[in-house]
């Protein structure tokens, strides 16, 4: 039996990301804790949303672990929300140090190798009694608008100096973690290619709010937040009203500019085993980041979902997303992008609705070795071998004391 993983996460109840689809895969094999996310930042008390959740995080702490399906277990741990006061986490170093003692006696994770999604849990690296510990990097966390820049580069650079291992979901990204720990690795994300295959069944019905707008329907799923591009969504809109532009996800930044068009259509957040329902009624995918620095490290898992839901995708210029360019079409500029849509409109309008479905087939099977089993299994091989050298290395030291 593999030895046990605990992991810093952010939480479970948010949208599904690498987070959850790693974890889950490696739950499949081994018992895996989830401990939804740590602070990375103070709380503003005059925030509802931020005092809501300091709520939920209590009553999920009084509740103790909770296992959601396989051998995966999710806990919120209780520590300060402060996490740049010197006091405050030398107290959670203390208290985590104490609960997670207690959890692995509970599940029991005798052995267990510590992963972190998180940038900021350099403290508890070490202390907690793990064999191993592994950074998963997904993103250039320092260019989140709302992190302190500086104190999020140093708090990283810790960690990376501290783990035995570190994947990174793009090549930009490992590169610059590369810097500072050598044993960095690619690791691109995946897809669930059965679930996202179901945009293709007839049996899939297409959700009413849907199927009841005209077409052509252009489709965009995620947070709408601050590195979505609203002013090129708007030109789009303005220029071409008889199309459809279909946004789901929760809005985190003013989306007013678009919610006062008649042809944008906000549908709010969506479970995420329902999406491949939407992606059927798409028909384009659409991937509008706004050009910026931290685009370079970022790797959209909505690529490969619209592409093994059979979906032509346009975006903007995301490297991760050019590396696809012989599957998507790639645009910067509004007229650009609005041709790029016209074109696989046309290209998929083009025959019977048995050719329209057999290319969207063909792009679905190209996603078929990119699952997030095969992704998975990659990772834990490695991770494994790191193991079993630790081991040996274990056995081929002297006992204490030996001369």
């Amino acid at each position: 039996m593999p030895a046990g993983i605990i992991a810093f996460a952010k939480d479970w109840n948010e949208d599904p990301t690498s987070n959850h689809h790693v974890l889950r895969e490696l739950a499949k094999t081994r018992r895996v804790l989830w401990l939804n996310s740590l602070a990375t930042r103070t709380p503003k008390l005059s925030s509802s949303r931020d005092l809501g959740k300091i709520r939920r995080k209590l009553g999920e702490f009084a509740r103790g672990p909770v296992r959601v399906e396989n051998d995966l277990w999710v806990f919120t741990p209780l520590v300060l929300p402060f996490p740049h006061l010197t006091a405050a986490r030398a107290a959670n170093k203390l208290a985590l140090r104490a609960t997670i003692a207690a959890l692995r006696l509970r599940l029991g994770l005798s052995k267990f190798h510590l992963w972190t999604f998180l940038p900021n849990v350099a403290d508890y690296v070490g202390v907690l009694g793990e064999d191993l510990s592994v950074y998963y990097c997904v993103d250039e966390w320092s260019m989140f608008s709302y992190l302190d820049r500086e104190r999020t580069v140093e708090l990283e650079r810790r960690l990376l100096t501290k783990v035995d291992a570190v994947f990174a979901i793009n090549h930009a990204l490992a590169e610059s973690k590369r810097a500072v720990n050598p044993a960095t690795f690619v690791s691109p994300h995946g897809v669930d290619v059965a679930m996202f295959g179901r945009a293709l069944a007839d049996a899939t019905e297409i959700p009413q709010e849907l199927a009841a707008l005209p077409g052509p329907k252009i489709g965009f799923y995620g947070t709408l937040q601050d590195w979505v591009d609203l002013e090129l969504i708007e030109e789009i809109a303005r220029a071409r009203p008889s199309w459809s532009i279909v946004l789901i996800g929760q809005a985190l930044v003013d989306v007013e500019r678009v919610r006062r068009l008649k042809n944008v259509h906000l549908l709010g957040r969506k479970p995420h085993d329902e999406l491949p329902a939407y992606c059927k009624g798409f028909d384009v995918g659409i991937i509008p980041y706004r050009r910026q620095e931290r685009m370079e490290f970022v790797n959209p898992i909505k690529l490969r979902e619209y592409l093994a839901a059979g979906l032509p995708v346009v975006s903007t210029s995301v490297p991760e997303v050019v590396r696809y360019g012989d599957r998507c079409a790639i645009a910067d500029t509004a007229p650009d992008f609005i041709a790029r849509i016209e074109a696989a409109l046309a290209a998929d309008g083009q025959g019977q609705p048995a050719d329209r479905q057999a290319r969207r087939r063909d792009r679905a099977a190209a996603m078929a070795n990119e699952s997030w089993a095969a992704r998975v299994a990659q990772v834990a091989s490695i991770i494994d071998g790191l193991a079993d050298d630790a081991d040996d290395g274990r056995a081929d030291r002297p006992a204490t004391g030996a001369r």
